[in-house]
């Protein structure tokens, strides 16, 4: 993988995890969590809703059906980075088109391999997620930690608003769900659709037109990941 070169994952206590690289070559700085999930990881790496973050798969092995562009959530990868124990390196589905290492280095995400990602999952769980680099460029733990760790990245570049509405139901009241979208996944509309709500998106001025248009709709505020 990626010509088997060195990496490093330094977080904000210290704490280091040597490795070998995975994808693009450089730096990647962000929250690092863990997700347990044992398939579904192109969906995971194309969520917006871990913008900014190094994501570590605790399933040993990732990438071993490939990936393709059908099961995306959204336009394009929006990890920090991606933290796997072994990535395939053989993919085995009709399905897949690209393997995960060269996915990685296609959309430029740094990536690392062949550290022990059970004990990563234990430290953050008792230590709680904290911000960490990975680097397949500078290996000197006392450099990377002179660069010092960036604030979080987990910043909230837009907020989309998104109303809903009963189609076609037998009420009087329309429920009308003011959804404040941070990082919507294309499947998103797909689920609200096929509850038979019908979805658009709006400003902040075409979403109070149209609640004070319903003055009977009953209204509720929604924070939803994704």
């Amino acid at each position: 993988m990626s010509a088997n070169r060195g990496a490093v994952l330094v977080l904000r206590d210290g704490r280091a995890f040597r490795g070998r690289a995975l994808g693009a070559a450089g730096e990647a700085a962000g929250e690092v969590i863990f997700n347990t999930a044992m398939s579904g990881y192109q969906e995971i790496l194309t969520d917006p809703s871990y913008r900014g973050q190094i994501v570590t798969m605790t399933y040993p092995m990732i990438g071993n059906y490939g990936l393709n562009e059908e099961d995306v959530e959204s336009r394009r990868p929006w990890v920090n980075g991606l933290i796997v124990k072994e990535a395939s390196a053989c993919p085995s589905s009709w399905r897949g088109r690209v393997g995960l290492d060269a996915y990685l280095r296609a959309h430029g995400i740094v990536g690392l391999e062949g550290i022990d990602t059970r004990a990563l999952t234990r430290h953050l769980r008792d230590r709680g997620a904290q911000d960490g680099i990975i680097s397949s460029v500078e290996l000197d733990l006392e450099r990377l930690n002179r660069l010092g760790m960036p604030g979080s990245l987990r910043s909230l570049l837009r907020i989309d608003k998104t109303l809903l509405e009963l189609r076609d139901g037998p009420f009087k009241v329309i429920p009308v769900s003011i959804h404040h979208d941070f990082r919507r996944r294309v499947t998103s509309p797909r689920s609200i659709d096929d509850r038979h709500f019908r979805a658009g998106r709006h400003n902040g001025e075409e979403l109070l037109d149209i609640v004070v248009g319903h003055p009977h709709a009953a209204g509720r505020d929604l924070l939803r990941n994704g």
